[in-house]
């Protein structure tokens, strides 16, 4: 067989070419750490890298979305903090307006430092986020949601809570409405409230009734009543009864009437509610019951307020302010648990997402290793490669060397 000079060189020029590839080849794997330093290398593994780096990616985000959630839910749990602290306080000032040692102007004070109480909530439920908005907004978030009214405040926001996307299938409440915290109070005891008619403090009646309490959830009708008490005979003679009336159904209970004489204390029972009224009533006094609503705690203070700037003298003005009492500290109690229900709410989603954030710190590690696994390099064989490529290379570049050099012209003298 014969052996050309050209063929020769081409053989050897292709060869160290392929030997010097393999060499750059691995001295660029070790320069990278990285055993695929293109597709083509290992497709179905640059493939999988692709998808669990779009995946680590997606949790990283998710990280930072989890960080922004804290941020909002921080701040509305110190915003309820305040709120809980404050409504505690005006708690405090009922039961000191209760003294009967007071004067109309000890009381008024009472109603002035009641008005700075309702200015600071007023501040609270118009927190701002610190993103450009405002905490307890809903969805409109940019307007500010309460302003303060004669009767208490409005709100201009709406019900809607703000969520974040903080895990692969799970969306958070990063807020509540104001609507929510600050109006969602039940009045009375939850199921019906009680009520004395304004015109019994002009008639001189000095009857003061309670908030009530439910004997049989089963019997609740949901309707409005009326106690009305007449009074026949002056002085020692004098004789006070009641009636009760559903004036939903304008009928009285029982059905016809049967006035019952009326004993400071005694309950009052009918249709699953019983109520007592004590103190002493006038002629044609009446307390109303109804089914509770909802009553914004502004509208509360209020109110409140209102009743410690009118005079309280006499036993008719004092069952006026007594009533006023009693019905601002049921209003406040409910406010006050309805706050910390909302409180709680958002301690679970704070505590929810440090879980998230444990579960996120796992699955990234997850992604890291299996990352590792399809593109790491194992530098160890890839030094002991280079070396053995290296090697290879040198023999090869030095046996060309001597080969080429074989040559006839070389023996001719």
């Amino acid at each position: 067989m014969r052996i050309s000079t050209r063929m020769i060189y081409d053989a050897g020029t292709s060869q160290l070419n392929t030997l010097q590839g393999a060499l750059n080849r691995t001295q660029m794997q070790l320069s990278a750490n990285r055993r695929n330093l293109t597709p083509a290398d290992d497709p179905i593994a640059s493939a999988r890298a692709l998808e669990v780096t779009q995946s680590q990616s997606i949790n990283t985000q998710f990280v930072t979305n989890r960080s922004n959630a804290k941020n909002f839910l921080s701040q509305e749990d110190l915003a309820l903090a305040s709120t809980t602290s404050l409504i505690a306080d005006v708690q405090e000032l009922v039961v000191k307006a209760g003294n009967p040692a007071l004067k109309d102007v000890d009381r008024q004070s009472l109603a002035t430092e009641l008005q700075g109480r309702l200015t600071d909530l007023m501040g609270i439920a118009n927190t701002s986020d610190n993103a450009g908005g405002y905490l307890f907004g809903g969805y409109k978030s940019s307007s500010q949601p309460f302003s303060q009214t004669s009767t208490g405040a409005t709100y201009v926001g709406d019900q809607g809570q703000r969520q974040l996307q903080v895990g692969s299938s799970r969306y958070l409440a990063t807020s509540d409405s104001g609507a929510a915290v600050f109006e969602n109070n039940l009045t009375g005891n939850g199921k019906f409230t009680t009520a004395a008619d304004p015109g019994n403090f002009t008639r001189g009646g000095a009857g003061i009734i309670s908030g009530g309490t439910v004997t049989d959830p089963t019997k609740l009708t949901g309707h409005k009543y009326s106690i009305d008490f007449q009074v026949t005979g002056t002085g020692t003679d004098a004789v006070t009864t009641y009636t009760v009336t559903d004036t939903t159904l304008g009928q009285t209970i029982p059905n016809p009437a049967v006035p019952v004489p009326y004993k400071a204390g005694d309950a009052i029972s009918f249709d699953g509610q019983q109520v007592s009224i004590s103190g002493k009533p006038a002629d044609q006094d009446k307390f109303t019951l109804a089914p509770s609503g909802k009553e914004s705690i502004f509208t509360t203070i209020t109110n409140l307020i209102s009743a410690l700037n009118q005079p309280a003298g006499g036993d008719a003005g004092q069952a006026r302010l007594t009533g006023a009492l009693n019905a601002a500290h049921n209003n406040l109690d409910t406010a006050y648990d309805n706050v910390l229900s909302v409180r709680a709410e958002v301690g679970s989603r704070l505590k929810e997402l440090d879980t998230l954030d444990s579960a996120g710190d796992d699955l990234d590690i997850q992604y890291s290793t299996t990352l590792m696994g399809l593109q790491d390099l194992d530098v160890v064989k890839a030094i002991s490669q280079f070396s053995q490529q290296q090697t290879t290379l040198q023999a090869a570049q030095k046996s060309f060397s001597a080969m080429s050099g074989l040559s006839l012209f070389n023996y001719i003298s």
